[in-house]
């Protein structure tokens, strides 16, 4: 709760400094703190304190696992604005602006959490996406990014109106909003509508986490998009999305779950073909990077498919590794010539440290044991073995996955076997507070693969 307020009050509050600002960087400097205050607040929720006590009259639904992940995605924007802030200054010319629809994203990402009825659903991706229709579009200089922009806004639209179509058959056969304690009308008519409205919302809600068959607007977006922006969306909104897919399913259709899980069994295999086999034919690091956000999301999905106390806990380490490596990753993309493989080439000659961080973040990602990435989809395919009667499933995630680790060494490999070219390695010198910040990243990655009970299992009392 204390994440959806002070979210927005500080997005008013950095929209009305760019008044006031004439040092652009001074933004990026108002927006960390902002930053730093978010996270005090969903501190301030773990341990049951809320700034403003108000009954919702149920509308919202407070839990561990919610703060929790709240907590990892403040942090997330911390790391994000540390790296990245200075970037987003680039962009364009109203950078206040820009931070302020990150924070009103924010605010939207905690109403995705936390709802506990469909309208809140509802409102909650709408404050989550429009914001993102812009930013996407910011680099008005570039076509690409004005191309990204519009298809993003009409599948968006799309998605939303299907989502909307969702929820009012829901509530023709329920009589409510409310995602806990349906009661079935016991008539024909009303089971029709129920399964109708459900089918409807899975394949909106797999819009957003860019499932597939619904992935396709995915690359052109993040990479048309401007890439301080596309690392925003590549993590914290689509952990946002995916927490909510998942809050709705175990929350509100538990009741369904035999008949959802041979549909999001599919998305789950199809996904993890579709988007690794692309990633594989990928010339840029920028585009592999949204084909790889795909096959994640087929990973992610897992925690949708068992909906059980094991896939939440997945769910929450897979939100901290994928935030953290994504967000490294991005930020080095930002200080690049040139986003191909061969940009990479001879990195680590170059820059030893940034290669160093950068390994660990994409050895994350494939999966490698002693990083968080590793106990992340151990946790996710545990939670489906659990279920029972899907070895199939986890027999296809394992295969592909292992597909990943090529595609991922291949910016190894450019960076440590390949001599450098005149179009490759960093723009600029990196200064020592991003050297730092990529630093303290790969540390965490480190630390949650070793130490994955000490540092986030022990408190995840969900059961």
């Amino acid at each position: 709760m204390n994440l959806i307020l002070l979210a927005a009050v500080w997005g008013i509050v950095m929209m009305l400094s760019g008044l006031f600002i004439k040092k652009k960087e001074n933004a990026v400097q108002l927006a960390f703190l902002g930053s730093l205050i978010l996270a005090g607040g969903c501190f301030a929720d773990l341990h049951e304190y809320a700034f403003i006590h108000s009954d919702f009259k149920g509308l919202l639904a407070y839990d561990k696992f919610s703060h929790l992940f709240l907590f990892i995605i403040s942090i997330a924007l911390i790391l994000y604005i540390w790296l990245t802030g200075k970037e987003v200054v680039k962009v364009g010319n109203h950078p206040s602006e820009y931070f302020a629809l990150l924070f009103f994203v924010m605010s939207g990402a905690g109403l995705v959490t936390l709802f506990n009825n469909l309208l809140i659903l509802f409102l909650g991706i709408e404050i989550l996406s429009i914001p993102l229709f812009i930013l996407t579009g910011s680099d008005k200089r570039n076509l690409k990014s004005n191309e990204a922009a519009l298809k993003y806004f009409l599948m968006g639209a799309f998605s939303t109106g299907i989502l909307l179509l969702g929820i009012a058959f829901i509530y023709g056969a329920t009589g409510s909003f409310q995602l806990v304690n349906y009661m079935m009308q016991g008539t024909e008519a009303a089971a029709i509508y129920h399964h109708i409205g459900l089918a409807l919302i899975l394949i909106a809600l797999s819009f957003k986490v860019s499932a597939v068959p619904f992935h396709f607007w995915t690359p052109d977006v993040y990479d048309g998009a401007p890439t301080p922006f596309t690392s925003f969306m590549a993590s914290i909104v689509k952990l946002a999305a995916f927490v909510g897919f998942a809050q709705l399913i175990l929350n509100g259709f538990s009741s369904d779950s035999a008949r959802i899980q041979s549909v999001v069994a599919l998305l789950i295999a199809a996904t993890l073909i579709i988007g690794n086999v692309a990633a594989v034919y990928q010339q840029s690091v920028k585009r592999m990077l949204a084909y790889s956000s795909i096959a994640q999301a087929g990973f992610m999905l897992m925690a949708v498919f068992a909906s059980n106390d094991m896939a939440r806990q997945g769910l929450l380490l897979y939100a901290a590794v994928y935030c953290l490596a994504n967000i490294g990753i991005f930020a080095v993309l930002t200080k690049m010539k040139d986003y191909t493989y061969e940009g990479f080439n001879g990195l680590a000659a170059k820059n030893p440290f940034i290669a160093f961080c950068l390994t660990v973040f994409l050895m994350s990602l494939a999966g490698i044991p002693l990083t968080g990435g590793f106990f992340a989809k151990y946790f996710l395919l545990a939670a489906v073995v659990k279920v029972g009667g899907y070895l199939w499933l986890v027999i296809t995630a394992v295969v592909f996955a292992a597909i990943s680790v090529y595609y991922y060494f291949k910016v190894i490999q450019a960076m440590y076997f390949k001599p450098a070219s005149d179009n490759s390695g960093l723009i600029t010198a990196v200064g020592s507070s991003f050297k730092v910040g990529l630093l303290l990243a790969a540390l965490l990655i480190l630390l949650l693969g070793i130490f994955p009970y000490q540092l986030l299992l022990d408190v995840l009392t969900v059961y």
